[in-house]
């Protein structure tokens, strides 16, 4: 499919992560131009390597810090200014009972998964509207709709995401700027590769075993009964930001297994 948007120029934040890389490849094979981030100096290098003829540029960026934010800013401006955001970047924060995360654990992932992406689409969308042409795509997650008792501080920050998808679209949907959110679930990842290796130690058992523990126990709604793959959500990613989805604006699209059980958003 053809999604139309070759040419267009899209910033990827987390392009070193599984998702940013397979988004980023997602979106060059559409012809998008790409400025990567990430805060591995040497990760998003390789990245920007693999993906050399479709990369315009790439740099780190610590997105907790508004000058950080600004410096990248400046450097899409010199390029024309971004017609595509991709925002990945984020944390799964402190992990326990909701009342013993104390303030700096609620901060830590407030500031990298709600206010990067307020001070990034504040910088962002801007230009966007005077080219009467822009994407955005949040990453949000399932825990925002499905909360889990132990990631306390994640599921607020990704709740809080989801609700500021919906604000910034209405007001500059109309401006020809559309805002959408993804919602992955239980991807193929170093973070869940970490999560299971360590189920797997503490339960004496394989990786696999763990999986398959995992989703009977704490997922029993994802009902492929399996991780996603990366590539599975950037093509999610990839028909949000495109110019075919032009009727798309303050969604948040599951790509998710049927993790969660509601049927609403």
């Amino acid at each position: 499919m053809n999604l139309e948007i070759e040419g267009r120029m899209a910033l990827v934040t987390g392009a070193a992560g599984g998702l940013g890389k397979a988004t980023a490849k997602r979106l060059a094979d559409e012809g998008v131009r790409l400025f990567l981030t990430d805060t591995d100096e040497d990760a998003v290098a390789s990245c920007a390597s693999d993906l050399h003829e479709s990369v315009v540029g790439y740099s780190t960026a610590d997105l907790t810090d508004i000058s950080s934010i600004n410096n990248l800013a400046g450097s899409l401006t010199e390029l024309g200014g971004a017609d595509i955001l991709i925002h990945l970047a984020g944390i799964t924060g402190a992990k326990g009972d909701p009342l013993e995360m104390d303030d700096d654990a609620w901060m830590s992932c407030w500031n990298t998964n709600f206010m990067s992406a307020v001070r990034l689409c504040r910088k962002i969308v801007p230009t966007m509207v005077e080219k009467k042409w822009g994407r955005v795509v949040l990453t949000v997650s399932e825990n925002a709709v499905q909360p889990y008792p132990d990631e306390a501080v994640y599921n607020a920050s990704k709740a809080a995401l989801l609700s500021y998808t919906k604000a910034l679209s209405l007001p500059y949907g109309p401006k020809g700027v559309l805002v959408n959110a993804v919602m992955p679930a239980f991807i193929e990842s170093p973070m869940t590769d970490g999560m299971m290796d360590s189920l797997a130690e503490e339960k004496g058992i394989s990786r696999e075993e763990a999986v398959d523990q995992f989703l009977e126990n704490e997922r029993p709604y994802l009902s492929l009964k399996r991780r996603g793959r990366a590539d599975e959500v950037a093509a999610v990613v990839a028909l949000l930001a495109s110019d075919i989805a032009t009727f798309t604006n303050g969604s948040a699209w599951r790509a998710d297994g049927g993790a969660v059980g509601a049927i609403n958003i």
